[in-house]
């Protein structure tokens, strides 16, 4: 599904920067845009459709879309990231997402601007459908430990197994 990104440019009264961005919205089924267009301003802020990417579902991150539907409101997920030429914007639309997990492995890069926005309703039912026709609950299966057998490599005080020794499991060297 096609999501408009739209874009805030807020002042901000700060020694070091002058104005933040943000992102503030998402519009279903938004056509392409070459330039950024303005679409709200007021005193100190302007808003764009900075551009529109693909919302991608996929199978195996249902368990995902569940929480995030049961989030109060559920949330579209945007990432912003810094443009890295002289004639490119000052940050772009990068990708979004309905996953918390995979906003949470763009957080934790420490370089995008990763915003949770409100999920529009007609988004909020075509995730949901999605997620009837294509979640299988998984069961937990716990590990068991295996047993010591103690006929294959008997207990001797001070002494260290072969199997652990040069990396080959688990030790500090």
């Amino acid at each position: 599904m096609p999501l408009g990104i739209v874009v805030e440019r807020r002042e901000v009264d700060n020694p070091w920067q002058d104005h933040v961005w943000r992102a503030v919205a998402v519009i279903p089924g938004a056509a392409e845009t070459e330039a950024w267009r303005v679409l709200n301003e007021g005193p100190g802020w302007v808003q764009y459709h900075a551009g529109t990417l693909p919302l991608e579902l996929h199978r195996k991150e249902t368990e995902a879309y569940r929480i995030n539907l049961s989030d109060e409101p559920p949330v579209i997920y945007v990432v912003l990231r810094e443009g890295d030429e002289e004639d490119e914007a000052e940050i772009a639309p990068f990708v979004v997402t309905a996953s918390a997990y995979d906003a949470q492995d763009f957080l934790d890069c420490g370089e995008d601007i990763v915003e949770g926005v409100p999920m529009p309703e007609g988004v909020i039912a075509w995730v949901q459908e999605f997620v009837t026709r294509h979640h299988v609950d998984e069961p937990f299966v716990k590990r068991k430990r295996k047993r010591h057998d103690a006929q294959k490599e008997p207990f001797t005080p001070g002494r260290i197994p072969l199997g652990r020794i040069n990396g080959g499991g688990g030790g500090h060297g």
